[in-house]
C-alpha cells in the first residue's frame, strides 16, 4: 500500500514536472514572446490575424522579458527580437492589421496615439489602417513591436512574421526570410537622406547641393501646374496688393521654404493635412539629415544655383500666378513678369547662392 502511494506521488510529481518545466519560458532582455494558441472553441475572424479574446492563433498579448509561464499543451511561444533601427538607418512600418486603406490611398493614416506602434489595441481602437504607415522609425529606435501585427523594414533585416500568402511566397524566394526587395525597395533607400556639399570628381571642386522632392501621395495637382507649393501662390498674390512690395521681397518669399509646416516632409501626415499634393514639390530640402519614407517621398540631389560676382541669373518660371506682361509696348523681345508669375522675371538674381528648384 505504501509503495503504491509512493509510486502515485512519484507519477504525479513526474507529470507535474513534465507539464510545468516546458511551460516556463525565459524571454531575453531585448526579446518578446509571440504566443500562439493551439486550439479554442472560438473562431478567429478571417480579416483579423490576431486573437484578442482567446481565439486560436497569434495572441495580442506579447510576453515581455523575464520568466513567463504559458502551458505548453495549449500554447506555443516563439521568441522575436525587439525592433532595432541602427544609426543612420530608418525603419518603415507595414501594418498587417486594421481597417482597409481607402481607395486611392497608398499609406495608412497616422494619429499621435499610435506612438511607435507598440500598442496594437490603441492602434485598432483609433482607426489604424493596413499597409504602409506614414511615419518611419528613426535611427536608434528600440521597441517591442508585435511581430504578427506589424512588419518593420530596415536595411539590414525585416522584423516580423509575414501573414499574407503573397509575402510568405516572396520570403521563400529569398531563403525563407523577408528582405527589402520583397517590398520593391532597395536597401540604400532605408538610410537617412543627407543633403550636404559634394566634391565633383572631374574638377575636385566642392559643390553646394539641394534636394528636389517628389511626393507619391496626395491630392492631384491642378491641370495647369507642374509642381506643388503649399497653399499655392496666394501669399504672393496678397503681397502684390501692397504697393510697397518690391520685387526683391517677392523673390525672398518665393525662395523661402514652407517645409517647416511638415518638418521637411518627415511628418507626411502633416504634409497631407496642410494640403500637400502628389508629384514634384516646389520647395527643396536644404543641408541636413532627413528621415523620409521611401514609399512616399523621393529626393533628387542637384546643385544649388550660384551667381558669381559680376553676373546675374535670369529666371524663367514655369510655376506661379498667371502671366501678366510688365514689359510695356517698347519691349520687343517677349514678355516680362513680376517674380511669382509664370514667365521671365523682370528682376534677375544678383550675386549669391540660391536654393532654387531647376525643374520649376
Amino acid at each position: 500500500m505504501i509503495l503504491t502511494m509512493q509510486l502515485a506521488i512519484y507519477l504525479v510529481v513526474f507529470a507535474g514536472v513534465m507539464v510545468i518545466l516546458p511551460s516556463i519560458r525565459i524571454i531575453g532582455p531585448t526579446e518578446v514572446g509571440l504566443v500562439t494558441k493551439r486550439y479554442s472553441m472560438k473562431k478567429l475572424r478571417e480579416d483579423n490575424p490576431i486573437a484578442f479574446n482567446g481565439e486560436p492563433g497569434y495572441q495580442a498579448e506579447l510576453l515581455m522579458p523575464g520568466w513567463r509561464f504559458r502551458l505548453w499543451l495549449l500554447y506555443t511561444v516563439e521568441k522575436h527580437p525587439w525592433v532595432q533601427v541602427p544609426a543612420g538607418k530608418i525603419g518603415v512600418v507595414v501594418s498587417q492589421i486594421g481597417q482597409p486603406l481607402p481607395t486611392g490611398s497608398k499609406s495608412g493614416i497616422y494619429k499621435p496615439s499610435f506612438g511607435n506602434y507598440s500598442n496594437i489595441q490603441t492602434f485598432l481602437r483609433d482607426g489604424g489602417q493596413k499597409g504602409v504607415q506614414r511615419p518611419v522609425l528613426p535611427p536608434g529606435t528600440l521597441a517591442p513591436i508585435h511581430p504578427a501585427a506589424f512588419l518593420v523594414i530596415t536595411e539590414d533585416r525585416v522584423y516580423g512574421v509575414p501573414i499574407s500568402p503573397e509575402l510568405e511566397a516572396m520570403a521563400r524566394k529569398f531563403g525563407g526570410r523577408l528582405v527589402p526587395q520583397c517590398f520593391g525597395l532597395r536597401p540604400e533607400q532605408l538610410r537617412v537622406v543627407r543633403i550636404e556639399p559634394q566634391r565633383r570628381p572631374d574638377s575636385g571642386h566642392t559643390v553646394d547641393m539641394i534636394g528636389i522632392v517628389t511626393a507619391y501621395e496626395g491630392d492631384p495637382l491642378p491641370p495647369s501646374d507642374i509642381a506643388s507649393r503649399l497653399f499655392g501662390f496666394s501669399d504672393i498674390e496678397e503681397m502684390e496688393k501692397n504697393t510697397g512690395t518690391t520685387d526683391h521681397m517677392l523673390i525672398e518669399a518665393i525662395l523661402g521654404s514652407k517645409n517647416n509646416k511638415h518638418n521637411n516632409y518627415q511628418d507626411f501626415q502633416l504634409f497631407l493635412d496642410n494640403g500637400g499634393r502628389i508629384g514634384l514639390q516646389h520647395d527643396p530640402l536644404l543641408y541636413g539629415a532627413y528621415n523620409l519614407n521611401p514609399f512616399l517621398v523621393s529626393v533628387e540631389l542637384v546643385s544649388m544655383l550660384v551667381v558669381e560676382q559680376g553676373q546675374v541669373a535670369v529666371v524663367k518660371s514655369y510655376v506661379g500666378l498667371v502671366t501678366q506682361d510688365t514689359s510695356g509696348l517698347d519691349f520687343k523681345f517677349g514678355s516680362l513678369v513680376r517674380p511669382g508669375h509664370r514667365g521671365i522675371w523682370q528682376e534677375p538674381l544678383r550675386t549669391g547662392k540660391f536654393p532654387i528648384n531647376p525643374h520649376c
